[in-house]
């Protein structure tokens, strides 16, 4: 929205947005105007549902009351189309966005809204109300940037479009900045850039005529689900448990195969891929498309366990070995493809593997969302495990045990365990020892158990004193405002994760690596009745026997022998210690040159140089710090206005 002008101008710059997510929507693309109100919609369109023109976007709904942009997908849209045909609503095409119009028009935008279970962000205009509305589906999948810039009120599926806008201002925020050291992302609301934001998950947001906003506001919630689910949690037994879950992931995973197009599936071997690609397949008359990336480094693959799970169900399974080499070169591309500074290093083989499927589907569904609803990753069991055992010591007595973990350095602690290596039990013998034992002398010292998650999951543990102006603000891991009130710290994690981690990284680093090529990904785990139901299901039938995602691995085993599942965890991963050591040193040495970052002004070079020296010469494993550092500098680099 902006002050009137030609239809012409604004014609030429919404084009000039729209041609900037090409990738996102190859198959079509269109403009709307209302010069009138100052009001422009743009759409690029990657045809899943009706390839035919009727779904052509932005569309207009039966009554001319509507205009709707949209990104996504609504899985439910055969049933909402038979209610409203029920109602004499006509359709001409078969699209989702045709429904949602229809939807719209019956049960107002709020009562719309609620009904859609997808994944979507959207722009309506309604021309009756003069009113934007902007809306985000309710984990987070799809992504809706908007703000500011001086009387002109920009929003975009992604930043490259906002900043080929003649208003926009990419002023850096140096305590967005502060927040990406720590976490490797940028938390919603805010953004890389002072004056545009991030639509939180599950939100919505109003913009009437004359620039009011009102918003953004909740149409659905995390928090209340997990509370209420904790509340009232599922009464039935193992085996009604198990049945339920199948019965919602078959069910789930039924309706995001809809598509008029070629659809597959990642397949990693792990708990989570494996049960979407079971439900796939026990629904399919055909063998399903599977794809796995494999690295040539054993402790960083994990397409032979892929391969025997595709095996075993009967897919089409493709897989692709690529070496170091065709790793990296997809670095370069990183800074344009995550449009804003992002350094989880598994973008890279989540790149290679969404490139690999889109040689043959253009939809692909993945298992991503699992391991927050089921207790899957292994810092719920650790920081249980060393508070358990530390958090009775008065604080004195673990700076002092920390203190002596850390007299000894890293290769000292190496030497000592390879050297007792034949007597030590199997869960001691670690790849790293002495850089684990110095990360947890860091988390001795906290004060309660949320702390060390807070540690855990930090890259930089004091970020604003590396960035020079820049101040952390409060978010939701560090607010105990904005918590779930819930009984037991493994729960508070998964929470916590599910509404950070999750959306602002797992789906960012998703949604641009495949859209980057082309390909939609869908997340069957993010249904939002499985989550609900999760929240529901005891922490005990999650956690058993000391192993996690218990419920799920019954569910699995009804399709999959066990013994093809059941190893412990790994990361979807790459090398990147190894390479910022060999073949990426002279590219890292130039990014990070004390000279280059005193210059640019954004980083005090002291502490990074230190980090990279002792990584150097191999006394700490900082790959994740610098990595953190690096992708800023790379993205600078790139975006230099």
């Amino acid at each position: 929205m902006s002050p009137q002008g030609t239809r012409e101008e604004a014609g030429r710059t919404i084009r000039r947005m729209t041609d900037t997510l090409i990738h996102r929507g190859p198959d079509d693309g269109g403009v709307w105007e209302d010069t009138r109100s100052g009001v422009a919609l743009g759409n690029r369109r990657l045809a899943i549902v009706d390839l035919s023109p009727e779904g052509h976007q932005p569309m207009h709904s039966a009554s001319g009351r509507y205009v709707l942009a949209f990104n996504g997908e609504i899985y439910n849209f055969w049933a909402l189309r038979e209610e409203l045909e029920g109602l004499g609503y006509p359709f001409r095409g078969h699209s989702d966005t045709e429904v949602m119009l229809a939807a719209f028009t019956e049960w107002e935008f709020e009562g719309a809204l609620e009904r859609f279970n997808g994944m979507f962000a959207f722009a309506l205009w309604d021309r009756e109300e003069r009113s934007l509305y902007l809306a985000r589906d309710r984990l987070g999948e799809k992504p809706l940037y908007y703000g500011w810039m001086g009387e002109t009120f920009l929003f975009s599926s992604e930043l490259k479009a906002l900043r080929v806008h003649p208003t926009f201002r990419g002023e850096i925020s140096r305590n967005a900045l502060a927040l990406y050291l720590r976490y490797q992302y940028i938390p919603a609301t805010y953004t890389i850039y002072e004056g545009i934001s991030k639509l939180s998950p599950g939100t919505r947001l109003t913009i009437d005529e004359a620039g009011n906003v009102s918003g953004p506001v909740p149409y659905w919630s995390a928090k209340e689900a997990a509370e209420r689910g904790v509340t009232n949690p599922f009464g039935g037994s193992d085996t009604e448990a198990v049945d339920e879950l199948d019965d919602l992931l078959r069910d789930s995973v039924r309706m995001r195969m809809v598509a008029d197009v070629p659809l597959g599936a990642f397949l990693s071997g792990g708990i989570d891929s494996s049960a979407v690609v079971a439900a796939m397949q026990y629904q399919s008359d055909r063998p399903v498309r599977t794809f796995s990336i494999g690295f040539y480094e054993e402790e960083y693959s994990e397409a032979e366990h892929a391969k025997a799970v595709a095996r075993h169900l009967g897919t089409e399974h493709t897989e692709l070995y690529v070496t170091p080499e065709e790793a990296m070169s997809v670095i370069p591309k990183l800074p344009t493809l995550y449009d804003e500074p992002f350094s989880d290093p598994s973008q890279i083989p989540t790149y290679l593997v969404s490139q690999l499927a889109r040689r043959d589907v253009t939809v692909s569904l993945s298992g991503d969302g699992g391991d927050e609803l089921f207790a899957g990753y292994n810092r719920y069991f650790w920081v249980e495990s060393i508070w358990g055992k530390v958090g009775w010591m008065p604080p004195a007595l673990r700076g002092a045990l920390a203190e002596a973990l850390t007299a000894v350095s890293p290769q000292g602690w190496d030497r000592a365990f390879k050297e007792l290596g034949p007597v030590l039990p199997t869960k001691a013998r670690q790849r790293i020892p002495g850089d684990k034992l110095h990360k947890l002398a860091e988390v001795l010292t906290v004060k309660n158990p949320e702390a060390m998650y807070l540690n855990l999951v930090s890259l930089w543990k004091r970020p604003d004193s590396v960035v020079i102006g820049g101040t952390e603000p409060l978010v939701t891991l560090t607010d105990p405002g904005r918590w779930a009130d819930l009984p037991d710290l493994t729960q508070r994690m998964m929470y916590l994760d599910t509404v950070t981690y999750l959306p602002d990284d797992i789906l960012v680093k998703v949604d641009r690596a495949s859209m980057g090529v082309s390909l939609e990904g869908r997340m069957p785990f993010l249904d939002h009745r499985l989550v609900e139901f999760a929240w529901r299901v005891p922490l005990g039938m999650k956690i058993k026997d000391g192993k996690s995602k218990w419920l799920l691995r019954q569910v699995l085993n009804q399709y999959v022998p066990k013994e093809l599942i059941e190893r412990p965890k790994m990361g979807f991963g790459v090398p990147i210690d190894a390479w910022l050591r060999k073949p990426l040193r002279g590219w890292a040495e130039a990014l990070l040159d004390e000279w280059r970052l005193q210059r640019e002004g954004f980083f005090d070079p002291r502490p990074i140089r230190e980090k990279w020296a002792e990584h150097l010469c191999g006394k700490r494993n900082w790959q994740y710090p610098l990595w953190d550092v690096l992708m800023f500098q790379a993205w600078l680099e790139e975006n230099k206005s």
